[in-house]
């Protein structure tokens, strides 16, 4: 059979086919935009709740709060723990209408520690109708305490950064495991431990006196911002309940669809019940010391309250002064939690203000890249809002122990060269024996 005989039995096929593919076509062209709200809905609803939020936070006040933390805190870690469980009782949750309507979410706060030519100063960021709140937590831990209400540190450089002027390093953080896997807390440290105060050990320190060395022109923030939420809200309890089962070698039972089952018994009749082998010993009893430590380190973590949080921290400074190497000294401070059995919370390479050369990068404007990645760090930090905001993603869930831990007020006699401020003589209120006329002299 040569080429025209096959070409002749070809041809009514391709006409018979042409005209399927035009009838096909037409319903395509007339009908296409019924397949429109199927695709868009998705990303229609994710623009919608972004916008009413834009819409909710542009109408919120926020204030900032500088901290002058006493000199003596005999157990400081402890202490913010009850000021992270304190605050974690404003969750409220928005109803379906004021989260899709109005735009409400759930208050978040920030915390930070922003050195400024050499001087560390501690920072709240709160929502102006949870400020009461903070504060009255703050003062039932740590009395002696001063809070004052002060204006943005981020608006007293050049918005521009980097620019002819200043430059700067900058990267978010993010947990190098699972989240119910919890980083090293202040219950591992000696601080807790050691009577003599002395002799305890507080991680805060390496971050202090790293900033107090920092020069005129160099800055160093550190921001850790932080959302309560509960388990409804992300599931990281539900995730550790299966690892710790996973871990202790607990079969999870496979639940079939009642469609499935009932298909399976008409087909190969009713199952017989399984007979469970006997076990001598329960799974617990088969781990080893280590995965011991494991499943107890992820029970404590996930019976605590969470946050939903995310880290950053910037280097900044006046490029005569510039100096790369103290970009490092808020990456050491969070090497002190690292676990090589649990969790630690390290650098996010993707967010890290590094653009990597090589060979194909010549044509793909590798300083053009830096600067941009730089602008973007630099306008999240003042926005307070996660890197990849509005998308979701670069957070990560600490319960209050670990908040604690990365976040509190240090002792003078832990970091006595630190230039950290702080209140030198108790306050105290008049007598109240005193006459009112005196008293109001005093």
């Amino acid at each position: 059979m040569n080429i025209s005989e096959l070409l002749e039995i070809a041809e009514p096929l391709i006409e018979f086919s042409k005209g399927y593919l035009l009838v096909a076509w037409e319903i395509v062209k007339k009908w296409y935009w019924v397949a429109l709200p199927f695709i868009l809905w998705k990303p229609a609803l994710f623009y919608w709740l972004w916008w009413r939020q834009e819409l909710w936070d542009n109408k919120q006040k926020s204030v900032l709060l500088e901290i002058k933390v006493p000199r003596d805190n005999p157990k400081p870690m402890r202490a913010m723990e009850a000021v992270f469980s304190g605050i974690w009782q404003m969750h409220t949750p928005p109803s379906p209408i004021e989260e899709w309507w109005d735009g409400q979410q759930l208050q978040s706060y920030s915390f930070e520690v922003a050195a400024i030519d050499g001087v560390p100063h501690y920072l709240i960021r709160t929502p102006k109708s949870a400020q009461s709140m903070v504060e009255s937590h703050i003062y039932s831990q740590f009395p002696e305490a001063e809070i004052s209400e002060i204006d943005d540190y981020t608006k007293k450089v050049p918005q521009d950064i980097p620019n002819k002027e200043w430059d700067m390093w900058a990267t978010d953080c993010r947990m190098r495991d699972p989240d119910p896997y919890p980083i090293k807390t202040y219950t591992e440290f000696e601080t807790e431990r050691e009577s003599k105060e002395e002799k305890r050990i507080d991680p805060m320190s390496s971050l202090l006196e790293g900033m107090s060395k920092l020069r005129r022109g160099e800055q160093v923030w550190l921001q850790i911002r932080a959302k309560p939420i509960l388990d409804s809200d992300i599931p990281w309890k539900g995730e550790g309940r299966k690892i710790i089962n996973k871990l202790v070698h607990r079969d999870e039972p496979k639940k079939n669809s009642f469609l499935v089952e009932l298909i399976q018994e008409i087909i190969n009749g009713p199952t017989p019940p399984k007979e469970k082998p006997k076990e001598t010993l329960p799974p617990e009893m088969k781990l080893t010391p280590g995965e011991r430590d494991i499943v107890s380190a992820i029970e404590r973590k996930i019976s605590k309250l969470g946050y939903e949080v995310f880290v950053r921290y910037i280097y900044l400074a006046k490029k005569e002064v510039f100096f790369k190497p103290n970009s490092r000294i808020a990456m050491s401070y969070f090497t002190n939690f690292v676990s090589e059995s649990l969790n630690g919370i390290v650098p996010n390479g993707k967010t890290m203000t590094k653009v990597r050369r090589k060979w194909q990068d010549t044509f793909w404007f590798p300083k053009r890249r830096l600067y941009l990645r730089k602008r973007r760090s630099f306008r999240k930090y003042i926005k307070r809002v996660p890197y990849y905001y509005p998308q979701p993603g670069g957070t990560f869930i600490l319960n209050t122990e670990e908040l604690a831990t990365i976040f509190h007020f240090p002792s003078k006699t832990l970091t006595p060269a630190s230039l950290l401020p702080r209140i030198q003589a108790k306050k105290g209120e008049a007598p109240p024996e005193l006459p009112i006329e005196d008293r109001e002299k005093e």
